[in-house]
């Protein structure tokens, strides 16, 4: 039989819930009444945001398990969920992706099918607020892992504690918050759970990156996710200021987007969004393309050089008035 959670415990996740909802701009939630989305795995962390969401937020949650299909068992995991949830009398729904997830970056994959299906069940449900269970832990691990890739400032922001997109609001309420402290809540409450197979699987950078910092008492988590926290307040802030230049400047493809002169970082910024734009406004589908991550470093240093160069399927041409964005001729054929 599942036991009461601390009191102290479930007033720190309410506390750090509503800071957050807050901080989104949404200060209606604490008077609405409206519902909180939760994203539950069935790992220690997740089910101990469930329990600790269940008791802070009583009668104000819905829950969805993603069963990505990759292995024996995930099926059992959602099914564990949904009876814990059956026993706290939460409305559960079990969600697959449209499509099996197959190729390389397999995490990455099943990350963006998950968002996807999860977006589409908010939808349904009228949900526009979502909660994940990354913590203190999963950012360090995060922080440290774009470090090794020479990350620019917007990937050592890390995991975001409010993030807004298609779906809606996801907040990551548990990110000042240790692993162990989870599992922890899990275990001495007796909440069924279970441990991902995945989570220790050498192929993944994440795992590397775990078993250092297990190895490194100097490395402490919690002030690495500190760290990426106000990366975070930085990046925001040249974000918003992005976003004012680009009001300003950008009128579309080819009228010139005049940034020649601004410093490389918010060259960078502007040019991966007049890319995706002009993709949109031309209909250039492929090949893919990551507006917030994507390398346009090699791009940068030929306009610079006022040279014209092509990339994710735009030419980019240097002129006086501005760069000029057109759809990049077919390759030939040899």
């Amino acid at each position: 039989m599942m036991r009461a959670l601390p009191d102290a415990a479930v007033a720190r996740f309410r506390d750090d819930v509503e800071r957050l909802v807050a901080r989104a701009g949404i200060a209606s939630m604490s008077t609405s009444g409206g519902r909180y989305a939760l994203a539950i795995s069935g790992g220690p962390d997740s089910m101990a945001m469930l329990r600790l969401a269940a008791a802070a937020l009583p009668d104000r949650i819905i829950v969805a398990t993603v069963d990505h299909q990759l292995r024996r068992g995930s099926a059992a995991e959602a099914a564990l969920v949904a009876d814990v949830c059956r026993r706290l009398d939460v409305p559960h729904e079990m969600l697959v992706p449209s499509a099996p997830i197959t190729g390389n970056s397999l995490q990455m994959r099943a990350r963006n099918a998950r968002y996807a299906v999860l977006g589409e069940w908010m939808k349904r449900e009228e949900a526009s607020l979502l909660l994940t269970a990354h913590h203190a832990d999963d950012q360090a691990e995060t922080l440290l892992m774009r470090l090794q890739r020479a990350s620019g400032l917007t990937g050592l922001a890390a995991i975001r504690a409010v993030r807004r997109d298609a779906s809606g609001v996801v907040l990551r309420p548990l990110l000042e918050w240790r692993r162990a402290a989870l599992r922890a809540i899990v275990e001495d409450s007796a909440t069924p759970f279970v441990d991902d197979p995945s989570n220790d699987d050498p192929r993944h950078d994440r795992t590397h990156v775990r078993y250092l910092l297990a190895a490194s008492p100097s490395l402490d988590p919690v002030a690495l996710a500190a760290s990426a926290g106000y990366l975070a307040e930085a990046e925001e802030v040249l974000a918003r200021y992005a976003s004012r230049m680009w009001e300003e400047r950008w009128r579309g493809p080819e009228d010139g987007l005049a940034i020649a002169d601004e410093p490389r970082d918010m060259r960078r910024r502007l040019v991966r969004r007049a890319l995706d734009e002009a993709r949109r406004r031309l209909g250039v589908v492929a090949p893919p393309f990551d507006a917030e991550s994507a390398n346009v470093e090699p791009l940068l240093d030929a306009l610079e050089a006022n040279r014209s160069a092509t990339r994710a399927g735009i030419l980019v041409r240097p002129t006086a008035q501005g760069w000029i964005f057109h759809k990049a001729p077919p390759r030939r054929s040899l």
